[in-house]
């Protein structure tokens, strides 16, 4: 009965790794660019900060230096339980500091839904409402970008999520490789297809009107992941804009990150609980390989979960008991179809990197210990699965002041 579960689950995380190989060469091809609308949507920019004196004016800054009317946006800094000068920073740039104290609920989930019922109740109501983190920097595109894809009928919108400091250390080069592969062979894949895509928790664009109908809602550890499974549910699917840009700081640490990824992994625990079954039967009973695919991007957690279980049964047959005792859907397989399997999940990345032109000497070397950063998942996972009832936001503390101009010159050299 063992051997046949383990065959089984082999199996299907195979036919899974299968099915996401398949859309990541969907990726492969860029669209050429879409004709451009003229300016015309207004935007509410909203920018969640904690704590946030060292980075915030720095993206106060940025924000000024939009390429877009400036009559048609407006910058909204929710100072969420700040115990600095985030406040005193953001109005020093003439921006708008909205100062929130809730100490019983913390995170930017709760300060993004108290925000939007302060904008609704003010005299100006705009068309879109655009999320940034307060260590963001947005290209100066991102606005027209936005307005682009609004006026052709997009409710939900992510921009391209960069790094803004991948050659900073080696774990900061893991998350860009990450990212770059997610962006062009995960979301870029996916719009081509004119699937859904998830969003990101950052670089986000809403229609005002649908946030209204359906209200903001997600107030988990992952408030986009929420989010986006809470729209897929009413068959609004996110659209993804590959020309507007964001640029992210990542954590310099080791530590710092398997902290910030910890949170992930609970909050995905979370939403898959609620939302995973849900979302399966109605892709079954629709007919619907959108939702269908939403769904299995939100059990992905179980998927890595499983997958370091099984790996760890056989590490330790075959280490500490002197198996193989444990029947392996391998076995029945010439030794080829493995080797092919570990070389295409490995150029994947590398291909990633090709494909969005990165030409950093360092971050290729910084490769040779991106499967620490992978395998490094597997405990956090573990680690999250046990511990995925803690609602505690753990805030990233962002420190290192980098302007537009400096990503940009380094995004020429990479």
């Amino acid at each position: 009965m063992l051997d046949t579960t383990f065959i089984v689950l082999q199996i299907l995380l195979a036919l899974i790794a299968v099915y996401q190989f398949g859309f990541s060469l969907f990726g492969i091809i860029k669209r050429k660019k879409r004709p451009e609308h003229a300016p015309q949507k207004s935007f509410a920019i909203l920018v969640a900060a904690h704590n946030e004196e060292k980075v915030i004016g720095a993206l106060m800054e940025n924000l000024k230096e939009m390429d877009y009317p400036e009559e048609l946006y407006d910058v909204f800094v929710i100072c969420d339980n700040c115990t600095d000068g985030t406040a005193d920073i953001v109005r020093s740039h003439g921006m708008n500091a909205c100062v929130r104290t809730n100490p019983n609920q913390r995170g930017k989930g709760y300060a993004i839904e108290w925000m939007l019922n302060e904008l609704w109740s003010m005299p100006r109501q705009y068309d879109g409402i655009v999320m940034f983190d307060a260590d963001n920097l947005a290209a100066s595109n991102f606005l027209k970008e936005m307005n682009n894809d609004m006026c052709e009928g997009a409710r939900v919108i992510q921009g391209y999520i960069d790094t803004k400091n991948p050659e900073d250390s080696w774990i900061t080069a893991a998350y860009g490789v990450s990212y770059w592969y997610i962006n062009r062979l995960w979301q870029l894949s996916r719009h081509n297809l004119n699937m859904a895509n998830f969003l990101g928790g950052t670089g986000m664009c809403f229609e005002n009107e649908l946030l209204k109908e359906i209200g903001w809602g997600a107030t988990s550890l992952v408030e986009d992941l929420e989010f986006t499974m809470r729209c897929a549910e009413k068959g609004i699917y996110p659209k993804f804009s590959y020309d507007a840009k964001v640029f992210d700081e990542k954590p310099l640490t080791f530590k710092a990150s398997s902290r910030q990824r910890l949170r992930w992994m609970q909050g995905h625990f979370t939403v898959a609980r609620r939302y995973f079954f849900p979302l399966l039967w109605k892709s079954i009973k629709e007919f619907n390989i959108i939702k269908f695919d939403l769904a299995l991007y939100s059990v992905n957690v179980y998927i890595v979960l499983i997958t370091f279980l099984m790996t760890a049964a056989v590490w330790i047959d075959t280490a500490i008991l002197g198996g193989p005792h444990i029947a392996s859907v391998y076995n029945y397989m010439p030794m080829w179809v493995a080797v092919v399997a570990i070389f295409a999940n490995v150029v994947t990345f590398i291909l990633a990197m090709i494909l969005e032109k990165v030409k950093s000497w360092k971050v290729y070397m910084y490769l040779l210990l991106f499967p620490i950063y992978g395998l490094s998942w597997w405990p956090i996972t573990f680690y999250a699965f046990f511990t995925q009832n803690n609602k505690q936001w753990s805030h990233t503390e962002h420190t290192r002041v980098v302007r537009l101009e400096e990503v940009q010159g380094k995004q020429s050299s990479l």
